[in-house]
């Protein structure tokens, strides 16, 4: 029983709520270095996307460019998290 809450303790260790309780608590300590990283992944994403479609390998292109749009996604909404963050004492 006590390792258990070890675990929910270590879990909701960083004030959040509603849907923020989905993001692990490592990556939510450090929201801006991972939408820094999701954003570069989009960009590499959308840029495998256009050269597919320069080729012709429009499935291949679709799934690129899908790939980069919630890679895009995610990093604009961890920015907002960060940004609405109180600031640390």
């Amino acid at each position: 029983m006590g390792r258990f809450a070890e675990l929910r303790g270590w879990w909701l260790s960083a004030p959040r709520s509603g849907v923020q309780l989905l993001i692990a608590p490592w990556e939510y300590r450090h929201l801006r270095a991972f939408a820094i990283t999701l954003l570069a992944g989009a960009s590499i994403a959308l840029a495998a996307g256009s050269v597919c479609l320069s080729y012709a390998a429009y499935a291949w292109a679709a799934f690129f460019m899908i790939i980069g749009a919630l890679n895009l996604g995610g990093g604009y909404w961890y920015l907002t998290l960060a940004r609405a963050a109180p600031a640390r004492t």
